[in-house]
């Protein structure tokens, strides 16, 4: 199970965190990501984490601005947002990465004004 958080509303050029709880598989064993998609468009690879928190992989559109990490004593990776764009709105969710389509949880709605 994957519970994502910390979504909310701010301006562009603004910061959020995410954050995902993971329960129910052996968390330390898999590459953790993180994945968003936008009203009318498909669901986007955003970032990846392998366990040792190395090889860490960016789509290019957030490269730069968005940091992926992993704690692993807590079950939990988590997304830091800086400078946000408008186009960055959308549902983020984490997943294994490749993703397994059962863990697909809620997402966390992110909302950017211009």
């Amino acid at each position: 199970k994957l519970i994502e958080s910390g979504g909310g509303l701010v301006q562009a050029g603004g910061s959020l965190r995410l954050s995902c709880q993971a329960s129910g598989f052996t968390f330390s064993s898999y590459t953790m990501g993180w994945f968003r998609q936008a009203s009318g468009k498909e669901r986007e690879f955003v970032a990846s984490v392998p366990w040792a928190g190395r090889d860490i992989r960016y789509a290019a559109s957030v490269k730069g601005r968005f940091t992926i990490s992993r704690d692993n004593d807590k079950n939990t990776i988590y997304l830091q947002m800086n400078s946000l764009k408008p186009e960055d709105t959308a549902i983020y969710f984490c997943n294994r990465d490749p993703p397994e389509n059962s863990l697909w949880g809620q997402g966390t709605q992110v909302s950017v004004g211009s």
